[in-house]
């Protein structure tokens, strides 16, 4: 028969503490990390959505601006960039902007971009985005 006295249990208490605080504090350090990590996705979320609407609204006004001047035109290549137009108008207006989950927006993104690519080659007009981004703040006016 062992005896066990209090201040055995002090003593446990004493070598055990390490190791509880060692549990609590990866707790809460594990629990600080999900908060944070969880907020900084969130932003980064916001960010390059922000980013891919901007860039799809570009494509679209472009489109639909070119389209604009196109459709009075009766002319072979007019009618073939007209088509291309309204296919690019299609293809955006397909686009799933309310799924923050579709699993294929990156494939959907890379459509756009190259139906966007066809018809500036149709129009012999550059197709880099932030050239135009960029150009609005150099104006002199």
């Amino acid at each position: 028969m062992a005896f066990k006295s209090n201040s055995d249990d002090l003593f446990d208490s004493i070598i055990m503490a390490d190791n509880r605080f060692h549990v609590e504090g990866y707790q809460e350090g594990f629990e600080e990390g999900t908060r944070q990590g969880t907020f900084e996705g969130q932003n980064h979320g916001r960010l390059h959505g922000a980013k891919l609407s901007a860039e799809v609204s570009f494509y679209y006004g472009f489109a639909l601006a070119w389209k604009c001047l196109l459709q009075n035109n009766s002319d072979v290549k007019s009618r073939k960039r007209l088509k291309a137009m309204e296919s690019l108008i299609g293809v955006i207006q397909k686009f799933p902007y309310e799924d923050p989950h579709y699993e294929k927006l990156q494939e959907d993104m890379e459509r756009v971009r190259a139906k966007f690519r066809q018809v500036c080659s149709l129009l012999n007009v550059a197709t880099d985005f932030r050239e135009y981004l960029s150009g609005s703040s150099g104006m002199s006016f």
